[in-house]
């Protein structure tokens, strides 16, 4: 029961994005669309909860020297799988997110996780914690995505919801990014206090 714990703590109590203000760096440039936000969400999740996995069941094995550099090659491995199979069947929204999806490999979020939780338990709370963590990583990235979107081009998900003539191009920019994140996190910060 308390692994069911780690992941609501993960989704909402420990938000990598709204609350430990974690991977800031994809957060802030692939989120100008909730559809960028989901795909790097859910890379990001996949690549948690495997790495979540394999750290703990090798956790053993390794020698404390190389720990890290160990911890960081099965990442690495993970972010290749999900970096061809991107390339393979979602082109398009691989070209999206460019550069991101390799850079998950140094994400801070999925080797903290790797190095604070899957190094310290067992394999099926491992696999939870990467799960919520990566379930709220996405959450965050999609709700970002979705405002910036709608604000910034009047659509969500390629549907409309009011016509191009009232939407404020500032958010689909960088500057709107940072402006929705804030509101965002002072409204989370807002709801944790009551």
């Amino acid at each position: 029961m308390s692994q069911w714990k780690n992941f609501s703590k993960g989704f909402i109590k420990e938000n990598p994005v709204f609350v430990l203000l974690l991977g800031m760096c994809p957060t802030l440039g692939v989120t100008s669309s909730a559809i960028n936000g989901l795909g790097m969400g859910l890379a990001t999740a996949f690549v948690l909860v495997m790495s979540n996995i394999v750290v703990s069941l090798v956790k053993n094995i390794i020698p404390e020297k190389v720990r890290i550099p160990s911890f960081i090659v099965i990442i690495a491995a993970f972010v290749t799988v999900v970096q061809l199979a991107m390339q393979a069947y979602l082109p398009s929204l691989y070209k999206s997110l460019g550069l991101f999806i390799p850079l998950i490999v140094v994400n801070c979020i999925v080797l903290g996780r790797a190095e604070a939780f899957a190094s310290k338990n067992n394999l099926v709370s491992s696999a939870i914690d990467g799960l919520g963590i990566g379930l709220g990583f996405s959450f965050a990235l999609v709700l970002l995505g979705g405002i910036r979107e709608i604000l910034g081009s009047g659509k969500i998900f390629d549907i409309t919801i009011y016509p191009e003539n009232y939407v404020t191009l500032l958010f689909v920019l960088s500057p709107g990014a940072f402006i929705v994140l804030g509101y965002l996190i002072a409204l989370i910060n807002r709801i944790k206090k009551n």
